[in-house]
């Protein structure tokens, strides 16, 4: 008689399954509703609202079915078309990139509090739109660019440092992304400290908060394929993630090549985090607290966790946006929000890490 035989014959082993598979459906479901509901409330709401109906009639018009219902009215197209829907593609596709990489960096360095700022791309992303913003004022792609080359350099710096010393492993790397992220925090609180308190301050500051206010179509279309790409790329390859998150003496064992394969997740992640802090500025807390729901829902199996991550993320920021630029008359910056929520999250998750344990196993 074999395992699977006696696994099966087990009726708390059939027991813990069912509850397993009960709980992965429950999870995809809310996870369907979640993105729904999130996505009606940021096509409807705002400051400029569109009733349901309103959106149906612009859905009809842009897709050249005129005759089916009324055509609205100029003005309702001009907001929906080029400001509100870039702007909740945009925030979709920020939500979706960062979580992604959160949860790879989770699985990377076996570390439950590890964020896609790790390795220091968001700290040199910043450093890079400070200087852009004090040289090249008015020049929106260039504050992008330079955004997001050095948080390219940022990290590539972080892997330099930790080729240089003897020891691999991943807790090497994650000093060296210290290290290179105190490096250029220095200096952009240096490009603060020189720049104009009553311009280029202010906008640094603005910037390094993050909005959406920004969002266009160019941006989209500039942000969107990286994310996309990367998100595929991670869910393809997620299952080697399963077996770096054990020790890496045992990965080897297993065929993988840790240091390339860790090099891959890296560069994906970082490419998919700093197209999208360079476009928007800082997003807090959502690398951090999104892969943690997501693995409550569907089980820590990086199989299901990195897509499930990827939606999630991306519904739940596109709905922290709605409520930043619907809540008061000027816009509130979306690291606010997102901290509002994240930090008491992250509490809740200290508190009950045993009871979270326990669901995700079942989920697995």
């Amino acid at each position: 008689m074999g395992p699977d035989s006696i696994v099966s014959e087990n009726p708390v082993g059939r027991s813990r399954s069912a509850r397993g598979f009960v709980m992965r459906n429950r999870g995809w479901l809310f996870l369907v509703l979640f993105f729904v509901a999130s996505l009606a409330v940021s096509l409807c709401v705002g400051r400029y609202r569109i009733g349901p109906a309103g959106v149906a009639q612009l859905i009809f018009s842009g897709l050249g079915l005129d005759g089916v219902m009324r055509a609205p009215a100029q003005e309702t197209q001009l907001i929906f078309w080029n400001i509100r829907l870039p702007r909740i593609i945009m925030s979709f596709a920020v939500g979706c990139g960062i979580s992604s990489a959160g949860a790879v960096f989770q699985a990377l360095f076996r570390n439950p509090l590890a964020a896609p700022d790790i390795l220091g791309v968001t700290a040199g992303a910043c450093f890079g739109a400070a200087m852009a913003i004090m040289f090249f004022t008015h020049l929106t792609l260039a504050i992008q660019g330079s955004a997001f080359v050095f948080g390219v350099i940022a990290v590539s710096l972080a892997y330099l440092l930790a080729s240089r010393s003897w020891d691999r492993s991943a807790a090497v790397l994650v000093i060296s992304g210290i290290v290179v992220s105190a490096f250029f925090q220095a200096g952009l609180s240096i490009l603060m400290y020189v720049a104009n308190p009553y311009d280029q301050l202010a906008q640094i500051i603005f910037w390094i908060m993050g909005s959406f206010h920004v969002a266009s179509w160019a941006k989209v279309q500039t942000t969107l394929p990286v994310v996309v790409a990367g998100t595929i790329l991670l869910s393809v390859f997620s299952w080697r993630l399963n077996l770096m998150t054990q020790n890496e003496e045992e990965a080897l064992s297993l065929g993988i090549d840790v240091f390339r394969w860790r090099m891959f997740y890296v560069v994906t992640s970082t490419l998919m985090v700093a197209i999208s802090v360079a476009a928007v500025g800082t997003i807090a807390w959502i690398g951090l607290i999104i892969p943690h729901i997501a693995r409550y829902l569907v089980g820590p199996d990086h199989r299901r966790l990195i897509p499930v991550t990827a939606l999630l993320g991306g519904s739940f920021l596109m709905l922290m946006d709605t409520f930043a630029r619907s809540v008061l008359a000027s816009e509130i910056p979306i690291s606010i929000i997102t901290s509002i929520f994240g930090a008491p999250f992250l509490g809740y998750l200290v508190i009950n890490s045993g009871s979270m344990g326990e669901k995700s196993e079942l989920g697995n």
